[in-house]
């Protein structure tokens, strides 16, 4: 297993994982003997699946953005919680990007299949807790789609799909953009959190913004932005703001899956409207 925290974050590490019920060092899956690892989901019962993206992140940031910062918060996550984390699915739903150069995409069908796979092998490991957790938002059709299958496939699982930002309310998110629903992409808040994660692998003399527009559509990222990002004041980015966003991440995910793997499974006496 990983020493230590293999990401920068100003929590109190310690004192949360005494809290949490982690040891302050992420539970790598991959790490593991075959005998460590039935222990493990024996002991855990449940585990984070990070998913990325390969795909275009402007002219300033690399293609792994996606994944880089979901792998980077479900490591703090599983070292603050305890649960094991899988290595990311690093490709991910990114063929809406279009003609920019780079994006290896899977078509959503392939995702859902994917994940299916890694979570029935999971599964015949003894794990029954599954927290896809998401990088990239155009991947949350097949994943919820994914977590329906699931459910309905194996009835003493549980499946949950959430991006790493969800456990805070979205406006909250200081994306610096206005409009666009999910298109807030390679903006401020991205290249914020990488100035905090990777800043070797940020070009910031290459950062570029975008004025985003009101759409009742979804679109290509091709025909609405001819850099790949879209977000205004990229080049006010900074490497503070990436760490209190990305703090604030870690530490609200790390509560809601901590209290998610021991959250009692649903009554089966229970009835609406009825009173002990």
């Amino acid at each position: 297993m990983s020493p230590a925290v293999p990401v920068p974050t100003a929590l109190d590490v310690p004192a949360l994982a005494a809290e949490l019920g982690g040891s302050g060092a992420p539970v790598c899956w991959e790490e593991l003997t075959w005998q460590q690892a039935e222990s493990t989901a024996a002991d855990r019962n449940a585990v984070i699946i990070p998913v990325g993206a390969t795909e275009q992140h402007g002219p300033h940031l690399p293609l792994a953005v996606d994944t880089l910062i979901c792998r980077a918060v479900a490591l703090g996550v599983s070292a603050l919680t305890g649960v094991p984390v899988v290595p990311p699915l690093s490709f991910g739903v990114s063929a809406s990007h279009g003609d920019f150069g780079g994006t290896v995409a899977l078509r959503p069908e392939t995702m859902i299949a994917v994940v299916e796979d890694v979570i029935d092998s999971l599964y015949a490991s003894g794990v029954r807790q599954f927290i896809l957790l998401n990088g990239h938002i155009w991947n949350n059709g097949s994943l919820d789609v994914s977590a329906e299958k699931l459910r309905v496939r194996h009835r003493d699982a549980r499946v949950r799909a959430l991006g790493y930002v969800t456990m805070y309310p979205g406006p909250e998110v200081d994306g610096h953009v206005r409009y666009g629903r999910a298109l807030m992409h390679a903006n401020f808040f991205e290249t914020s959190v990488m100035l905090h994660l990777h800043p070797e692998l940020v070009r910031m003399d290459r950062a570029t913004s975008h004025v985003d527009v009101d759409s009742f559509w979804d679109y290509r990222m091709d025909q609405v932005s001819e850099t790949g990002v879209w977000g205004r004041d990229v080049a006010d980015a900074g490497a503070e703001h990436g760490r209190e966003e990305f703090d604030r991440c870690l530490f609200t995910t790390a509560r809601a899956v901590a209290a998610a793997v021991r959250e009692p499974w649903p009554d089966p006496t229970h009835r609406p409207g009825v009173t002990a």
